[in-house]
This record gives C-alpha cells, structure tokens and sequence, in this order.
C-alpha cells in the first residue's frame, strides 16, 4: 500500500488551538489511513477527531461491522508500507469557514487552505517553500517514519515511493543546472539515512521523477525529471540532477 503522508506541525507549540488544529490535520491526511491500514480499527482519538469535523460540518461517516472485519483480517497483510513524501505544513487554530485556493501556476503566495472545525495551514514560516507554496521540510520525512515505527509496529518495510522537488527549470545551453534539486534529494537521503540508524526497516527510494511530465494540476510548467523535455519536439536532456543521481546510484554515497 502507498500512501502520501505529509508532516503537520502546529504554528506555535505553546498555543493549545494550533496544535489541536495540527491534530485534526493530522488525522484527516495521515492517521485516519494508518490506524485503518496497520491497526485494523480506528484509535479513540482519531476517532474523537473525525466525529468533531463531521458535527462541525454537518457529514455523518456510515461504519459497519463487516467493514472492521475486513480491516482487522487485513492490517497484517501489508508486504510494505510506500510513503510519497514532498512536504510538511504548518497548522494555526481557525474559527470560519472552509477556503482552498490551489497555487496551480506557480505564482509563490497563492496558496489558501482553511477547513472549518480542523485549522489553517500557515505559508510564512521559516522553512522554505517551493513556488508552488510546498515546504521544504526533510525532518517531516524522519518524523513521518519514526511515528510509523513508533505506533504502528507490524508495518514490516517503507519504501519512499516517491519524493522530489517541483521547479520552474530553466534550459540553457542543451541543460538544466538544477542544484536546488539536488539539494533537496541530497538532504532527504541524508534524513532516510538517519531514520535507518533509528532502526526504521527503509528499504528503497524512488525519486520521483524519471523525466518531465503532465501534471493534472499544474500542466507541464512545473517539471520533477531528471531528465528535462521539450513537450513541443519530444526531446530529452540530462539535466546536472541526472548525473548526479546516477553517481549516487552507482555508489551509494551521498555527494
């Protein structure tokens, strides 16, 4: 099973608001999935969570005994645990009603994410942030697993199935000198690295991606490749990123 897992924190450790808001976050991407996955029921907590955003809401979540059956019957079947990984978000406590706007073109600052009865997801922290208003934020990735490790023990391996950095690449002279990209891959391994010194069972990383590609969301002006493409003429080019993932792979040393 794959699962994209982003990191919640609240905005401000010390304020009871933010962190239940980065509570509830947490339980609508991550552990509402997890606790279903791996425990074969869902924790009381979570459970509490999810019923507080349904009564805010006005939704109902229709449970059935077979459903649980199922659950239980397969929460130890999993060979692996995939985990997509690209960011981590910033929760700040919320009173009003639910707002997204998604940041598809790129325009930095354009993103707005506020659900009624969980919080709102704070840009202006200091981490950095992709133009797309994603945060770069590796030690997410080390936490994520750790809690895998942690409170869910019969996971058996985690495989980061995808991981990457999205980027207006600039094609100069037949390439793309993409060391931001580099950066962020290099500093993700590193952190892979140390969750495996903690003793989370890591065993592959796919970088996400091969070459450029159609995004549903963003089209083709955000580009993940290590291999850069003209969409007009179909060509393709190694950009730095690609030789230098391709030492690492030969190698297995982070460069």
């Amino acid at each position: 099973v794959v699962h994209a897992l982003p990191t919640k924190y609240p905005y401000d450790p010390s304020n009871p608001g933010d962190v239940r808001a980065a509570e509830l976050e947490d339980i609508i991407h991550n552990k509402f999935i997890l606790d279903a996955t791996y425990l074969g029921r869902y924790s009381q907590k979570t459970m509490e969570g999810v019923n507080h955003i349904l009564s805010v809401n006005g939704g109902k979540l229709d449970l059935r005994e077979e459903d649980f059956e199922m659950l239980e019957a397969a929460k130890d079947l999993n060979d692996f645990l995939g985990i997509n990984y690209y960011m981590s978000d910033w929760m700040r406590e919320f009173d009003g009603e639910s707002e997204i706007t998604h940041n598809s073109t790129g325009a930095k600052g354009g993103s707005k994410y506020q659900l009624k009865g969980v919080g709102r997801r704070e840009f202006d922290v200091d981490v950095p942030r992709t133009d797309w208003d994603w945060m770069i934020y590796p030690q997410g990735l080390y936490d994520q697993m750790m809690r895998v490790k942690n409170d869910y023990p019969n996971y058996k391996k985690i495989y980061v199935t995808e991981n990457g950095l999205g980027y207006k690449d600039e094609f100069v002279d037949g390439t793309v000198k993409d060391d931001a990209r580099i950066d962020y891959v290099k500093k993700h391994l590193e952190i892979i690295s140390d969750a495996i010194t903690a003793g989370v069972n890591v065993k592959g990383y796919f970088i996400w991606s091969l070459m450029d590609v159609f995004s549903w969301s963003n089209g083709y002006e955000k580009r993940y490749g290590l291999f850069y493409v003209d969409f007009e003429t179909q060509e393709r080019y190694p950009k730095k990123s690609a030789y230098w993932y391709k030492k690492l792979a030969e190698t297995q040393i982070i460069e």
